[in-house]
């Protein structure tokens, strides 16, 4: 389908996000004498959970203003939206906890309650003097926890997570078929993917112009191939140019007064898995001159940052590995062994997720794959994000994973999240190290991106593009205010 102009109202993009009025100053805005607060006392206030005391900060800084520079004031806006995605992520009280885990721990005591909050394996924060608890502490503690884990079993009984089986029977056949025909590229998979986005309604005044961006495949990727627009919810819509590295289809509508707004379009496309033996990957090193060796591993901050503690634990962990594929494997296993999977925060609401995993020491696919980039650069592979949806029968979702580059050979997938097969046949239990299977949808080849047509508000998802993202010309609408659904045929 030719990709048709969508008639935009670009007036809305030069809007300024300082077009906010000033409230609550209740005398005649002034510059004061004294100091003002500033971003980084903010900033601390978030982090002790004092978000009365940061929004009075804000105050005083735009109070003080006439005109506040449109730099700051996009800075004081995200900090204002950052304390609502903080208390929509934290928004158990300690008695809902409790209710929850009165099936596994009836008599569950206000010291072990606080054991696990200081272990970090029961997820708390303190705000404005209440605790409050993320809202899947409780699912978390189960997965992180192994005395909770064991509790648990014994109350629900053991269960089998049938992805792992569906992986194991999959890279079987990968594997059989890279051994008979010797290709990197397998097992052909074509899906009819139908996604819609809906806007709760009133979300919106009616009459106002609400602005989509849904997450659209990637065409320049091998393992992605004959991608067909089949239909769309609208005719007017546009498709970001094909070396967008976070990918989108962008719509307009008008909102009307009680009703959803809906955004849909349908497309199909063939994914393929992609394996290279890693007996065949190169020994040797890179060429330090090249772009691709200086781009990919270098630091790129906020979230991949040679800290103190990243630089020794990766020294330590690849001490005794010798060729680049050896340095993936280390690493692999030791994230595999020490960071389990666990439901994560909104990752807007992080200054950098490596720390936090670390400290935590759980965290979900993507945190768990800029762990994995972060290390893999220090120890000298260059690594990069990737990331969309998994679409394995009955078990789909949002994933993220990585692509290591190794010379001669290019990009190779892997995929930390996936873990270390339960099977006795290496290439099938480190399939994911230098693997992926067939049921991908590849959208970002990189995370952070700008999008086409541009965003004029903060983003709901600062990291990864997978949901989508709505705004109108009043501010962002966060994740609360709106809904996705994918579904998806298996056409071969």
């Amino acid at each position: 389908m030719e990709i048709k102009k969508l008639f935009l109202n670009y007036s809305l993009i030069f809007l300024l996000v300082s077009s906010f009025i000033i409230t609550g100053c209740n005398t005649e805005v002034k510059k004061p004498g004294g100091t003002l607060p500033n971003i980084s006392q903010i900033d601390n206030a978030i982090d002790r959970g004092h978000f009365q005391e940061a929004k009075e900060m804000i105050r005083k800084i735009r109070c003080a203003n006439a005109e506040v520079p449109d730099t700051l004031e996009i800075e004081l806006d995200f900090r204002l939206a950052l304390m609502k995605r903080i208390k929509l992520d934290f928004n158990k009280t300690e008695e809902e906890v409790r209710q929850k885990l009165d099936k596994y721990y009836p008599e569950l005591t206000s010291n072990q309650l606080q054991q696990w909050e200081k272990d970090k394996v029961l997820e708390m924060r303190m705000i404005n003097g209440k605790k409050r608890y993320f809202h899947n502490s409780v699912y978390n503690l189960f997965l992180i926890d192994d005395e909770a884990k064991v509790v648990k079993e014994k109350i629900d009984g053991k269960k089998e997570d049938p992805l792992k089986k569906i992986c194991l029977d999959h890279t079987g056949r990968i594997l059989d078929d890279f051994k008979s025909t010797g290709k990197n590229l397998l097992v052909p998979v074509t899906m009819r993917i139908n996604y819609k986005l809906s806007v709760d309604a009133n979300a919106v005044p009616a009459g106002e112009v609400i602005r989509c961006w849904m997450p659209y495949p990637r065409t320049r990727r091998e393992r992605q191939s004959n991608i067909k627009l089949l239909s769309t919810g609208q005719d007017n819509f546009v498709i970001a140019p094909e070396d967008q590295l976070q990918r989108s289809i962008y719509m307009e509508k008008v909102a009307k007064k009680d009703q959803p707004t809906v955004f849909t379009y349908e497309f199909k496309y063939t994914s393929r898995a992609e394996y290279f033996d890693p007996a065949n990957l190169p020994a040797s090193g890179y060429n330090p001159d090249s772009k691709i060796y200086e781009k990919y591993t270098q630091e790129n901050p906020p979230h991949i940052v040679f800290s103190d503690r990243i630089r020794s634990l990766t020294t330590k962990i690849t001490k005794d590995a010798h060729t680049p594929y050896e340095k993936v494997k280390k690493i692999y296993e030791w994230i595999d062994e020490n960071i389990p999977w666990a439901s994560a925060l909104e990752y807007s609401t992080f200054r950098n997720i490596p720390a936090y995993v670390l400290d935590n020491r759980h965290g979900d696919c993507g945190m768990q794959t800029l762990l994995f980039i972060t290390m893999a650069r220090f120890a000298g592979v260059p690594a990069k994000w990737q990331s969309g949806w998994m679409l394995h029968p009955g078990e789909v979702n949002l994933h993220d994973w990585a692509e290591v580059y190794y010379p001669k050979i290019g990009w190779v997938p892997v995929d930390q999240s996936f873990s270390l097969q339960k099977a006795k046949d290496q290439q099938k239990r480190y399939f994911y190290t230098s693997g992926i299977d067939s049921y991908r949808l590849i959208v970002n080849d990189a995370y952070s991106q700008e999008f086409y047509p541009q965003k004029i508000h903060p983003r709901s998802e600062t990291v990864d593009f997978q949901r989508g993202e709505v705004e109108w010309r009043g501010g962002n609408l966060y994740f609360n205010q709106w809904g996705y659904n994918m579904e998806v045929e298996y056409l071969e």
